[in-house]
């Protein structure tokens, strides 16, 4: 797996987030023959509700152990499903993630969730990027395109710097650092970020807006 996209990932995964990586996309060519158009990078799914580092039913003080990135801009009441492109450059959408068979075939991964299917989503996401659809658990469901990328700036609902990502995951290792020290995390990206921590390394140079 590509080292931005496993980096992308677990932060998602971090922040509450369902994932699936890089997911090819086939099509039936002229000539009889599938070929792949291209491959989602991820696919992430949030489902409402605070996200805390351990069980806290018997922790005396809840706040010190919430997960929670505002940059995310989550809402009560609100599941969030990701559509991402991850890039090590300029943070972009490959053209061919907002074609009609790309999103119509990767939202039919959790069609189930939504309340009227996807035609209309995937009409939103082609001309907006974004599109909130109510879902089967009376929930509103909000589908958006976000590309991450190597950029400097605040991220947004359709952008996300990975710069942020990578100072987010460093500062939820810092802060739950006892929490995790037991863990053990196998992936490259959170594997290395966590052994730095452990062994006193910090990142100085952080981008602005992650604390």
């Amino acid at each position: 797996m590509d080292i931005a996209v496993n980096l992308v990932e677990s932060y998602l995964r971090l922040n509450g987030y369902l994932t699936i990586t890089e997911v090819d996309i086939p099509h039936l060519a002229v000539g009889g023959k599938y070929e792949s158009i291209t491959d989602v990078d991820v696919l992430a799914v949030r489902y409402p509700g605070d996200l805390y580092a351990i069980d806290v039913d018997d922790q005396p003080d809840t706040r010190l152990l919430l997960i929670d990135d505002p940059s995310l801009l989550l809402a009560d009441r609100m599941i969030d499903v990701i559509v991402g492109e991850v890039k090590q450059g300029p943070a972009k959408l490959n053209p061919a993630i907002t074609r009609h068979e790309v999103l119509h075939h990767i939202l039919g991964r959790l069609e189930w969730i939504y309340e009227n299917g996807v035609a209309t989503t995937v009409e939103d996401l082609q001309s907006s990027g974004r599109s909130e659809s109510p879902g089967r658990s009376g929930a509103v469901i909000r589908t958006r395109l976000v590309a991450f990328g190597g950029f400097q700036g605040e991220p947004s609902l359709n952008t996300i710097p990975l710069g942020h990502v990578l100072g987010q995951v460093v500062s939820f290792f810092e802060r739950f650092e006892e929490v995790l020290r037991p863990g053990q995390f196998s992936a490259p990206a959170p594997a290395l970020l966590h052994l730095l921590v452990k062994c006193g390394y910090t990142i100085s140079d952080r981008p602005r807006g992650v604390s």
